[in-house]
């Protein structure tokens, strides 16, 4: 554990990364704190400039709503949405990639099959079709995105099981006779989790980059603020007050990239002789 921490703090990008993402959890944990208002709240006259009213940092909106609550709240809802998704997503490939690669045979065609459908539809379309299917909202989103993100994972794992099927402890735990749920959970499982904690890091950013594009489009949850909610109400105002759309925009890149150093971060310290060989 202590070379691994050792490795992921020798990459400086990943380091950068974490402070930004620890910036952005604190934000997200406190701004109840800082802006006891709602962030739908009309609580000065619109159209305030930005740094220019020590009361209202970022300015107000077209229908003067404070623009540093929309951005607190709405990291709120971009991690909530990202981090949820993920892990169900996580879970259900997880869980069928494992079914598949280790059973092999109709199982992994059935499943694969299944799998290869999902991919064909893209992500984005299959998403914007399932929440307006089932009513804009918090739930139907997440549950959205995390429909439409499996099946890398489930891919993933499969690939990782049948390599592991055939070694040498995966054999000798079926000739003490353990039942392969045992087998799957307590032999091959813990060996696969470093490249799927990477994939899932880097999966939370593309679901809040996905929870951003359903909300710009109107998809959004109407009693929750996020980031692409202010940049699509802000769409129009883009010569009148550019800003608006500016800092949310911002503020998903910041955080999307920063999730994503991280993500190199791990790969770099779960994997040291791939990064080795990269820079040789």
């Amino acid at each position: 554990m202590k070379a691994f921490f050792s490795r992921f703090a020798a990459h400086r990008g990943a380091l950068v990364g974490l402070i930004i993402l620890a910036g952005v959890l604190l934000m997200a944990a406190t701004c109840s704190l800082w802006f006891e208002e709602s962030p739908w709240a009309m609580v000065a006259e619109p159209l305030i400039p930005p740094f220019q009213n020590g009361d209202y940092w970022f300015g107000t909106d077209m229908l003067g709503r404070d623009l540093a609550a929309g951005l607190a709240y709405g990291a709120r809802v971009s991690l909530l949405v990202g981090v949820v998704s993920t892990v169900v997503a996580v879970l259900v490939g997880v869980l069928l990639g494992a079914l598949a690669g280790y059973y092999g045979g109709w199982v992994d065609d059935v499943l694969m099959r299944l799998t290869e459908f999902f991919q064909t539809i893209p992500q984005l379309a299959m998403a914007v079709v399932l929440v307006a299917i089932f009513t804009p909202s918090i739930y139907s989103i997440v549950g959205a995105i995390a429909v439409v993100s499996w099946p890398p994972v489930a891919r993933l794992v499969r690939g990782e099981f049948l390599t592991l099927r055939q070694r040498e402890f995966v054999q000798a735990a079926v000739v003490i006779g353990q039942r392969p749920a045992r087998i799957i959970f307590s032999q091959i499982l813990p060996n696969v989790m470093a490249p799927i904690v990477v994939t899932a890091s880097l999966m939370i950013a593309t679901a809040i980059l996905t929870e951003s594009a359903l909300s710009f489009l109107g998809l959004g949850d109407r009693n929750l603020m996020s980031w692409g909610f202010m940049i699509g109400a802000a769409r129009t105002m883009l010569r009148e007050a550019p800003m608006m759309s500016v800092l949310p925009g911002v503020a998903i890149l910041l955080t999307v990239l920063a999730i994503n150093l991280i993500g190199e971060g791990l790969n770099d310290a779960t994997n040291p002789q791939l990064r080795r060989r990269g820079e040789a």
